[in-house]
């Protein structure tokens, strides 16, 4: 019951950690915030690209569509059924986790935080609360069934160690600048 628990938690969270990192590889280009500043500071800041947005959300919605693909096979061999997507759940799980990326450069910028500075727990969190709290808000029922209490604090527990490792390989692949 625990395995499936988490293994189902972190399978049903897979479409919303992928679209910060497909966001670096793919990013780049004119920013969102179009270089306007707020207070003396940027809004976003040069981090925050349209370009890096849609691939967030393309590759986290493909993540999900392949997932749908993937869990029968993959629910046979663990013994258990794993969660599938509908697309307006791909969608909002990634595109989710993008705008609380969005909403953490904000918040940054705000706090006088220069790109790329740490926010220990916002950094780690950010995205899950923009995906969790979207998809809560489009597709109620899925959510519910798919996270229940305790696969919410699966997901809350292993996110930051699960974003700390994927940053500093990132870092260590030379695609981020720092390593968190």
């Amino acid at each position: 019951m625990v395995g499936s628990l988490v293994v189902g938690a972190l399978w049903a969270m897979l479409p919303a950690y992928v679209p910060n990192n497909a966001a670096v590889v793919f990013g780049g280009g004119p920013p969102i915030d179009g270089g306007r500043t707020w207070g003396g500071e940027r809004v976003l800041g040069d981090g925050k690209t349209w370009r890096g947005t849609l691939a967030g959300t393309l590759a986290g919605a493909a993540v999900a569509l392949l997932l749908n693909l993937l869990a029968p096979t993959i629910g046979g061999l663990v013994g258990f059924a794993l969660p599938t997507f509908p697309l307006r759940v791909g969608v909002t799980l990634a595109f989710g986790a993008m705008l609380g990326d969005i909403v953490a450069s904000f918040l940054k910028r705000r706090t006088g935080r220069e790109r790329g500075a740490a926010f220990p727990g916002v950094d780690q969190l950010d995205f899950v609360v923009g995906a969790l709290g979207l998809t809560a808000l489009g597709s109620p029922a899925w959510f519910a069934a798919t996270f229940p209490p305790p696969a919410l604090v699966v997901v809350v527990v292993a996110t930051p160690l699960l974003h700390v490792a994927t940053n500093a390989i990132a870092y260590l692949l030379g695609l981020k600048d720092e390593p968190w």
